[in-house]
This record gives structure tokens, C-alpha cells and sequence, in this order.
């Protein structure tokens, strides 16, 4: 563990049994292992974190976890999104800084994590996320592509399906960024956040961070160059499985 203050800062990574789009999509096996082990062994392999936990409503990905050495707990309660699920996780622990990794990112790299650790340096930060550049116009256009508009300080002014900023002056070109969903909060203000109801922003976008800055809490972000494939269907598991095997691994 090697983070670069004297906080403690744990990863928790909400692992939901059901998915919509692909079911059990956590326990599908990739390469010689599940994705949410994969996502697991690669989390805690960084060593940024005193503790890496899953927080799971699945006895299958609990033992998935703990037969394999791994650290997790069981959910009591049911859960609207994965901040709920990992605020009851921590409530009792003695945590400073928590980052929330997606489960479904087996391919999620250290570098990208140390940035957003590294934004707890400041003491002014309550919440922190990750961007990266967006390019291609297919992206940018797609809705399930989440865009994020900062000010000068790379505090988040908004979040968006939609394209944001408009590019109303044919003469310049905006810059694009891509909101990459893994999360740092700090204990207190996670907490915070479970006890808010959903803002009317939250409910129209379907985006659960635009409660916090409904609330008036910024959200800071780190600039990554950090392509992610999520599994959200067959089809990622695929290109998943191709880049696995493209890696030598």
C-alpha cells in the first residue's frame, strides 16, 4: 500500500448479482478466471489501498471472492445503486478515502487509480472522478456515452448524456471528455450522499453524481488516458476475451 498521505484509503468495488443487459455478468468466466475476479486481483495488484473489499448481494460472488483469498461482505440491505451498497459496507470501518471500482472493469489499471487518489492530497476534495478525452464522433454523439463539462480548477460543472459543451461557433473546436465512472469520496460525504433524496437532475439524466452537485458539492476530476472495456454485454465479453488473449496473459 502506497498511497501518498497518511489518510486511509480503501477500494470497494459494489458487485450487483442481476444485470439487465447480461445476467450474472460478474461470474461470466474470462480467460481463467470470473470478471469479478479478474477486477479484484487487478485493484488490489496496484497497492494503493489498505484494504480491498467486495460488497456483494450474491452469495455466488461472495464465495467467488473469499474462496479465493479474497475480502468480502454480504449486503444487507437491497440497493438502488452502488454508492448505497458500498456506504453500508463502510459505515462501521475506520476509512478516510474510499474509491468505488466498477466490477465489471477486469482491465482497470493502476495509473488511472493513483490519479484519482492522488486528488485526496488536496483537503478540499469531498468527491473525485476520472475523464479522458473523447475524439471520435461516434462517442461523442452516443448517449451512453456520459460527457462532463470542468471549470479551470477540473471541478465538474455538469454531467450529461447529451453533448456537452454545444458547439455553437462552427470556428473552434471544443474539447470533449468522457466521464469514466470509478469514484473517491470521503467517508463523511458518501454517507452524506445515501441520505439525500435523488435530485430532479439525477432522476432526468439517469446520473446519480449530478446529486452531489445538485447539493452544491463539487466533484474533481483527474484526466486519464484510460480505455476501459466494462462488461455490460456478450459482446464485451468477447472483445474482453480477445484483448486477454492479444495480452499474453
Amino acid at each position: 500500500m502506497n498511497n501518498s498521505t497518511n489518510q486511509k484509503i480503501i477500494a470497494v468495488i459494489p458487485a450487483r448479482f442481476a444485470a439487465t443487459r447480461f445476467h450474472a455478468k460478474l461470474l461470466q468466466q474470462l480467460g481463467d478466471k470470473s470478471v469479478i475476479l479478474h477486477t479484484y486481483h487487478a485493484t488490489v495488484s496496484t497497492g494503493l489501498f489498505h484494504k480491498v473489499l467486495v460488497a456483494t448481494d450474491s452469495p455466488l460472488i461472495y464465495d467467488e471472492i473469499v474462496n479465493n483469498g479474497g475480502e468480502a461482505v454480504m449486503s444487507v440491505r437491497t440497493h438502488e445503486s452502488g454508492s448505497d451498497r458500498i456506504a453500508e459496507a463502510i459505515q462501521d470501518l475506520d476509512v478516510d478515502v474510499v474509491i468505488n471500482v466498477q466490477g465489471d472493469e477486469p482491465f482497470i489499471q493502476k495509473e488511472a487509480l493513483q490519479k484519482i487518489v492522488a486528488l485526496f492530497d488536496d483537503p478540499s476534495v469531498q468527491v473525485g472522478s476520472l475523464m479522458r478525452p473523447l475524439k471520435e464522433e461516434s462517442e461523442i454523439n452516443n448517449n451512453s456515452c456520459v460527457k462532463v463539462v470542468v471549470n479551470k480548477n477540473n471541478d465538474a460543472l455538469y454531467f450529461s448524456r447529451s453533448v456537452i459543451p454545444f458547439a455553437a461557433n462552427a470556428d473552434l473546436n471544443p474539447n470533449y471528455f468522457l466521464h469514466i465512472g470509478v469514484y473517491g469520496f470521503r467517508k463523511q460525504m458518501l454517507l452524506n450522499f445515501t441520505q439525500w433524496p435523488q435530485a430532479p437532475l439525477e432522476q432526468w439524466e439517469k446520473l446519480e453524481q449530478l446529486r452531489y452537485l445538485y447539493n452544491g458539492v463539487s466533484i474533481r476530476m483527474a484526466e486519464v488516458d484510460f480505455h476501459s472495456i466494462a462488461i455490460d454485454t456478450p459482446e464485451d465479453l468477447q472483445c474482453a476475451i480477445a484483448k486477454l488473449k492479444q495480452e499474453g496473459k
